[in-house]
């Protein structure tokens, strides 16, 4: 038989606490006192006889939480909600896929992809971007179909543009090309020459996704 001590102990370890909120004190007590008034009915009293005030059962809840009453309860400062962890931002079923890189590439920039995308499969641009940023980019592939220190004419620069584009139009790359300064000439468009530089590894990473498409 469980002696007086070990059944308190047993009850201590068998109680499970359950935590309760409620946004509205008042509400709370108000739905309290009407229950209270429905038992003391169902016991043949009255509701005025046994039944506390609102007010007294507003004050009975808060010293049951602790307070001395419940204008102290009312004085405690508000909690502060701590800010929500920022969920993974949900794919959206109109974003394009990222486009493939090619094996042994380095990985692509949103903008570096979408410049290698408008070149063919055999490394040809294919049409002219209509995004600046992209037509910048894409101005590099064409770079890249020149040889350092050789010295080209108008028409070798100009049948180099033709076999690289694939749109019909290779006098906008070229003047882009000497605009961005991937490409000098002489004054008279005489001589053009492919000017030495220094690609970041976004350009690099474009190149040699090209490079694998010869």
């Amino acid at each position: 038989m469980a002696t007086s001590s070990e059944s308190s102990s047993s009850s201590a370890r068998s109680r499970q606490t359950v935590a309760l909120q409620t946004a509205d004190a008042s509400a709370l007590a108000k739905a309290l006192r009407s229950q209270l008034a429905t038992y003391a009915e169902a016991q043949g009293a009255t509701a005025n006889q046994v039944v506390p005030s609102h007010l007294a059962l507003l004050n009975m809840l808060a010293r049951a939480a602790g307070h001395r009453n419940y204008q102290a309860l009312k004085a405690q400062p508000a909690p502060v909600a701590l800010p929500k962890a920022s969920a993974a931002p949900k794919a959206s079923a109109y974003a394009p896929a990222p486009a493939a890189v090619e094996p042994g590439t380095q990985p692509l920039s949103a903008g570096a992809a979408k410049a290698l995308t408008q070149f063919d499969e055999l490394g040809r641009l294919a049409r002219w971007p209509h995004k600046f940023s992209v037509q910048r980019i894409a101005m590099w592939g064409l770079w890249l179909r020149f040889d350092s220190g050789r010295t080209y004419t108008e028409r070798e620069v100009n049948d180099i543009l033709k076999a690289w584009t694939t749109y019909g139009d290779h006098v906008t790359p070229r003047r882009e090309l000497v605009e961005m300064g991937l490409l000098a000439r002489k004054s008279d468009c005489s001589a053009y020459w492919k000017e030495p530089q220094r690609p970041s590894d976004e350009i690099r990473a474009v190149l040699q996704a090209l490079r694998a498409r010869r």
